[in-house]
């Protein structure tokens, strides 16, 4: 699918060009032959960093006469080595050890017991929490498995809708990826240039918007479908006691965003305070074995060489596709087109919302954005304000079927149950993500009160 997307962007580019009468002599049967080879190998499962590789490659051998394969060995080290990408790994680190410390279920407790009573009940703290983890982990896989394997459990042999128990957790772990310090947000800002510390300030609004919107679709189905109140009250002494369990998750919070918001650390040396906080908190559980540090590293590992291929062959396209100028020359033909800017971002939307039901997240963005990011600079749209809205739409392609990755997670963790229930579950909170992505088209300004 995004063989075909980012070749019918260079056929339009070789389209105006040759009306220009500066395109190359090329016909126009390679172009579709690769068009369908890249296509099949999407279609037989082949591994994205693979296929952008190669795709790079193979466009620069028949499209260019310049010995661009000389410089591709500049390209992989420049990626692989940037400043701002040892950030992933430590916060994906960060992460890990937080999914075996217990201080996950510990911020779970203790926010139900302040939310147990309102209408919805438990629903609401499955949001809750997963927005607390997620300003530690800056992952959405990570908080939708630990907040999982946490939150499940809490349901079993109670009243509450399965399918809105599952819903409200998915829709809860896909804030991981635009509450800072999401890594998406690094990528984003790897990708184009872009200051993270500015991409995290300007998402702190409309991750807040997003998370009151999803409380407010449990807050209207817990008044719809009321569940029988607790027998008795908690104290409020044994509220304000059992709220300790939050503390070691805001020192963590502050350590990891008061240092990037109060200019005392970048965001790379944030994600290292964060490390030494989970590990000392895991120490204090009685957590921090050789087993627990061994798994944690080899997780992050993974991860990060998986994320680490992808960004090398995407920059590897990206050098060869700028070099032939495609991303300049839609840009400009777009910028050209008689109709206003609004409608070709609002057709930017829809294309990722259609993409984020057959591709992976991260796939879409570092596929996408060498192509779409010099349209949206021509069509005067803030770089910063994107970033916000490209990461809203990479959460909804997590939590929408057939490919919702965190859908996925959270389905390996139940013990029965077809997958039906989730897609079925997460359909109102996809709704109120898709109001968070109208309200951001129609008032930028939520992304960038702060700049």
């Amino acid at each position: 699918m995004i063989a075909i997307v980012v070749f019918v962007l260079f056929l339009i580019a070789f389209a105006w060009l040759s009306m220009s009468g500066s395109a190359p002599d090329v016909s126009i049967w390679p172009i579709l032959g690769l068009c369908l080879l890249f296509a099949g190998c999407f279609a037989a499962g082949v591994y994205i960093a693979a296929i952008l590789g190669v795709l790079g490659v193979v466009t620069g051998f028949v499209f260019s006469d310049r010995p661009f394969y000389n410089f591709l060995g500049s390209i992989a080290w420049t990626t692989s080595s940037n400043y701002v990408l040892i950030a992933l790994p430590l916060f994906l680190l960060m992460g890990e050890l937080l999914l075996r410390s217990g201080v996950s279920a510990k911020l779970y407790k203790a926010l139900n017991l302040w939310l147990n009573r309102v209408p919805g009940g438990l629903l609401h703290t499955n949001i809750l929490s997963c927005a607390t983890f997620s300003a530690m982990s800056g992952s959405s896989i990570a908080t939708a498995a630990t907040m999982g394997s946490v939150a499940l459990p809490q349901f079993e042999g109670t009243a509450y809708d399965k399918k809105v128990v599952l819903g409200s957790l998915a829709a809860g772990g896909a804030l991981g990826s635009l509450i800072p310090p999401g890594t998406i947000l690094i990528i984003y800002a790897l990708l184009t240039n872009t200051s993270v510390g500015g991409l995290y300030a300007a998402a702190l609004l409309p991750a807040l918007l997003v998370t009151a919107l999803c409380l407010g679709v449990i807050f209207l189905h817990g008044t719809r479908n009321p569940l029988p109140q607790a027998a008795t009250r908690i104290p409020l002494r044994a509220k304000l006691k059992g709220s300790l369990g939050i503390v070691p998750t805001l020192i963590l919070i502050a350590l990891v965003l008061g240092t990037i918001y109060g200019g005392l650390a970048t965001p790379t040396e944030a994600a290292a305070f964060g490390v030494v906080g989970a590990a000392a908190f895991a120490l204090i559980e009685g957590k921090l074995t050789l087993k627990t540090i061994n798994e944690s590293a080899l997780a992050a590992a993974r991860n990060t060489a998986m994320v680490g291929l992808i960004l090398i062959g995407a920059f590897v396209l990206n050098y060869v596709l700028t070099s032939l100028r495609v991303p300049q020359s839609v840009a400009q033909m777009i910028g050209e087109l008689p109709v206003p800017g609004w409608a070709i971002m609002t057709g930017i939307i829809l294309l990722y919302v259609a993409m984020g039901t057959i591709m992976e997240g991260f796939s879409m963005v570092v596929t996408t954005i060498p192509v779409i990011f010099p349209v949206v600079m021509q069509l005067g749209y803030d770089p910063i304000w994107f970033g916000v809205m490209v990461t809203l739409l990479v959460e909804i392609a997590l939590i929408t079927p057939p490919d919702g990755t965190v859908m996925y997670v959270l389905q390996g963790l139940r013990k029965n149950g077809p997958i039906t229930d989730i897609f079925q579950g997460v359909i109102p909170f996809v709704g109120a993500y898709m109001l968070a992505v109208l309200l951001l088209l129609l008032f930028p300004g939520l992304a960038l009160i702060f700049e």
